[in-house]
């Protein structure tokens, strides 16, 4: 003899079906809420009163042939920093280190000269991850800023 299927087993049925959907939900929405890294900006009104001025120093900084190469090399970040094709030497590096989930602390890190010119090195070693990097160079009254993203 086989079973019946009745109206009790149907609503078992729909009885578990919303409850594995609702408990998915719940669990993605704390995860997004714990992952959240923050705004992108305080004040966007502020930001927007800048956005042209900014766009006219990265041309200015194009026009003059900054460029920012950053790898991983031993653990540690390097950077290859050039400007008009030539390596710049004896600039002031800094790089804040930001992990794009906010889920290990920002680091600032002032880069230090290397053997090669034009090549800079931090001193300590960035942990495992994804990173978001702002580069800031300054050599004399010239100064650069980049932004790019780096797997450690």
């Amino acid at each position: 003899m086989t079973a019946r299927f009745t109206g009790q087993h149907m609503a078992a049925i729909l009885v578990a079906f919303f409850a594995v959907v609702i408990a998915v939900n719940f669990y993605m929405a704390r995860t997004a809420v714990m992952t959240f890294g923050g705004t992108v900006v305080d004040n966007s009104y502020v930001a927007s009163q800048h956005y042209a001025r900014w766009l006219d120093e990265a041309a200015a900084q194009d026009r003059a042939g900054w460029r920012a190469e950053p790898e991983i090399a031993g653990g540690r970040l390097m950077l290859v920093l050039r400007r008009g094709g030539s390596p710049v030497v004896g600039a002031r590096v800094r790089v804040s280190a930001r992990h794009p989930l906010g889920a290990l602390p920002d680091r600032v890190i002032e880069l230090v000269p290397a053997a090669t010119p034009g090549r800079y090195r931090a001193p300590v070693a960035l942990p495992p991850g994804r990173w978001q990097l702002l580069i800031e160079a300054r050599d004399g009254d010239a100064q650069a800023r980049f932004e790019t993203e780096l797997r450690a």
